[in-house]
């Protein structure tokens, strides 16, 4: 009995038909609107902006030598998310999870501790700049911005490589199980299974809801205002008012991270405070606000900040110049699709 050739979908079927558009071009058009949410996705099970761009250029160049055999079995969307999670699989196979100053020890409630020797060796979480997510587009952002808030990022590196990667796809995305388990090359049975051990895990870890009681837009410019203008000045009175009193602060890669607001002023204070040393360019990260942070004009790191109803809950300082330049505008551009070889 001869096969069937399955039906290729549709907007595969339009393009191929075109015979104006080659095979290049007809890639480009059909690949490439999903870029931005899955950098999102491999960010999500990577923990690393860095390597998430890495992945999802290697993913794209798996797509585009494999274009020509795609029949259409599944959606392009769905093709391209099942290569992009496979290569984050194997990437995770030779790499460690990728920590927060909270996930290694217990935080310090007096500033006068000694504070822990930098550990570059670490491979820490990283921050991701929101334009990565599809800037040009609040409808795409919006959808690649779920579940990238950093508290959620941070507990998703206490599951396993293979729990990320369904717990992502099914509770982030909404792709159902049997989808889930094609795109694994796994049962139905076996993706219900580490579900489950997954979200049992995540409760345990702690609450990582998106839905914060954050302050409506207008409160949030003035406190974001007025801690720029607190920080750039030194003024650590100032920052009392803006700051909970069980604020916490960490600083990868420095282990030593600090909770309650006497402890957190303290250390400012004592170690960071200082007029005229700090430039600090508003911008936003996984979801919240943010500052790329510039040390005598130069490159020094991001700060990431939580917002609780009306003030600030915690301060991730992440101090990598590496990671300036993601933030940068001309780190925001997006790489091209690979292009064949003559």
């Amino acid at each position: 009995m001869r096969r069937t050739r399955p039906r290729r979908a549709p907007a595969v079927k339009r393009a191929r038909k075109d015979p104006a558009m080659p095979s290049n071009a007809e890639f480009t058009a059909l690949a490439e609107p999903y870029r931005p949410e899955l950098l999102a996705h491999c960010y999500r099970i990577l923990g690393s902006i860095h390597d998430a761009e890495d992945l999802v250029q290697d993913t794209y160049l798996r797509a585009w030598r494999a274009f020509d055999g795609f029949e259409g079995r599944s959606s392009v969307r769905r093709w391209l998310y099942k290569i992009a999670t496979m290569a984050c699989l194997t990437a995770l196979e030779t790499r460690s999870r990728r920590p927060l100053p909270s996930g290694l020890g217990a935080p310090s409630d007096d500033h006068r501790v000694a504070v822990a020797p930098r550990e570059p060796s670490v491979p820490w979480l990283q921050p991701a700049p929101d334009a990565l997510f599809g800037a040009d587009d609040p409808a795409v952002t919006v959808a690649a911005r779920t579940g990238v808030r950093l508290a959620f990022i941070a507990a998703l590196q206490y599951l396993s490589a293979r729990q990320r990667a369904v717990l992502t796809l099914r509770d982030v995305l909404g792709f159902r199980t049997a989808e889930v388990a094609a795109m694994l090359d796994t049962t139905t049975a076996a993706v219900d299974s580490a579900l489950r051990r997954a979200r049992f895990r995540l409760a345990e870890v702690g609450p990582v809801a998106d839905d914060l009681a954050e302050p409506d837009e207008r409160v949030r410019r003035g406190l974001l205002d007025h801690y720029v203008d607190a920080f750039t000045r030194a003024d650590p009175d100032a920052l009392v008012d803006l700051l909970r009193v069980d604020v916490e602060m960490e600083m990868p890669p420095t282990p030593t991270w600090f909770t309650g607001r006497q402890a957190v002023l303290g250390f400012l204070s004592a170690r960071i405070l200082r007029p005229s040393l700090w430039r600090m360019t508003p911008t936003t990260a996984n979801g919240q606000p943010a500052f790329v942070v510039h040390r005598h004009d130069e490159p020094y790191g991001v700060q990431v900040l939580t917002l609780l109803d009306t003030r600030i809950a915690r301060i991730t300082a992440f101090n990598d110049p590496a990671l300036v330049p993601t933030f940068a505008p001309a780190g925001l551009a997006r790489r091209p699709s690979p292009r064949p070889r003559s």
